[in-house]
């Protein structure tokens, strides 16, 4: 979902800049800067380190033991493709936007920041859900101890925090924004 909103996002600012080219009109530019801004964010902070922790999470348990993360069970409701579509494509496409699109960081510290709160309200909505149905979202979390889930998910946000820093280092390298 968040690739999905991102990419339209980026559809919606590449037609606007489109249509708004050689108007003159100073709200039309601020709206489109405000698009550019929100793109840009929303790329740091969400599209590419959450896309880079789920293929690189999903894959990594997935060929440790699948049954941890996509049971076998779901190959009857969930085909191949789709699944690539959700824990494959996601890194090449994220890849090929950071080349074609030079995106604005926000500072090292609101990034990080809201890298954060995104990984806790992910966190304790994965912990509702249990609490609601009694099931994990991730077959994972059945076979940890409470005290090690707290271990895990302090991990899981530390791992998505430096994919945030890996983004910003990539970016930088790719613009050549050091300069």
């Amino acid at each position: 979902v968040i690739q999905a909103v991102f990419f339209g996002i980026c559809v919606l600012t590449d037609l606007s800049s489109l249509l708004t080219k050689g108007n003159d009109s100073q709200e039309q530019e601020r709206q489109l800067k405000k698009l550019i801004s929100l793109r840009d964010w929303v790329m740091a902070v969400l599209a590419f380190p959450v896309g880079v922790f789920v293929v690189t999470m999903f894959w990594s348990i997935y060929i440790y033991d699948r049954e941890l993360v996509y049971p076998k069970l779901l190959d009857n409701f969930i085909p191949a493709w789709l699944n690539h579509g959700m824990h494959t494509t996601v890194l090449p496409f994220v890849l090929i936007e950071m080349r074609t699109t030079h995106h604005q960081y926000p500072s090292r510290s609101c990034g990080l920041a809201a890298v954060c709160t995104f990984a806790l309200g992910y966190i304790l909505w994965v912990c509702w859900i249990h609490h609601v149905t009694g099931v994990w979202v991730y077959p994972l979390l059945e076979h940890l101890s409470p005290g090690v889930k707290i271990i895990f998910f302090a991990a899981v946000t530390v791992i998505i925090n430096i994919f945030y820093l890996v983004g910003e280092v990539l970016n930088n390298y790719i613009w050549d924004t050091q300069k």
